[in-house]
């Protein structure tokens, strides 16, 4: 059974923060595999900022081509609008019956909100949450705290979003430490967040 960390993203653009929480999920949990699920329009995200659903994918593909455990997905970009976690889930459940066993990737920021997310409940029923620490305010629910379907995971806290990069390369700031070495490239080929 292969062991599969979802981790859902805008990754608008994907930097070395979302690359060094993956990393660490493959390297110090028991998940074999991390993919890298691009998401087309979250319920929570204007779209008005988000670059071309395969735009963001390449850039996904580019950062993680190296890694052979990290892998992009593109699997709800033919799913129904806006799209809902637990509908990703069914999907891939149905698409791959055997041999795989599907946990979410999430900070604890996320955590704090997942009370709020459809059918929650029957997420926890039967998938694994692995939840990585974040600077958040807000506090976990009570239900969350002790939940043996939820393994925190002693990441290393990644203070780095993809807003403060789009916002800072528009401001003409050097943000290419940030990023992964082929993704720089191609967002600046590209002349993408100018």
């Amino acid at each position: 059974m292969k062991k599969v960390g979802l981790y859902f993203g805008t990754f608008n653009p994907i930097h070395i923060g979302h690359l060094v929480i993956a990393n660490h999920m493959v390297e110090f949990s028991d998940l074999d595999e991390v993919w890298f699920v691009v998401t087309p329009q979250s319920p929570f995200k204007t779209k008005k900022t988000l670059l071309d659903n395969h735009q963001r994918f390449e850039m996904v593909y580019e950062a993680t081509k190296e890694y052979e455990n990290l892998k992009p997905s593109n699997i709800e970009f033919n799913l129904p609008q806006p799209n809902y976690t637990i509908n990703t889930l069914v999907h891939l459940n149905e698409k791959y019956p055997k041999g795989y066993e599907f946990s979410l990737i999430m900070g604890e920021d996320n955590l704090k909100g997942l009370h709020k997310w459809k059918n929650y409940e029957t997420i926890l029923e039967l998938h694994n949450l692995y939840v990585y620490p974040r600077i958040s305010e807000g506090t976990i629910d009570h239900q969350f705290k002790e939940h043996n379907k939820i393994t925190r995971v002693n990441a290393p806290i990644m203070e780095i979003s993809s807003t403060f990069i789009r916002r800072e390369h528009k401001n003409g700031k050097n943000i290419k430490p940030l990023l992964p070495p082929e993704v720089w490239k191609y967002m600046d080929e590209m002349n993408f967040y100018r």
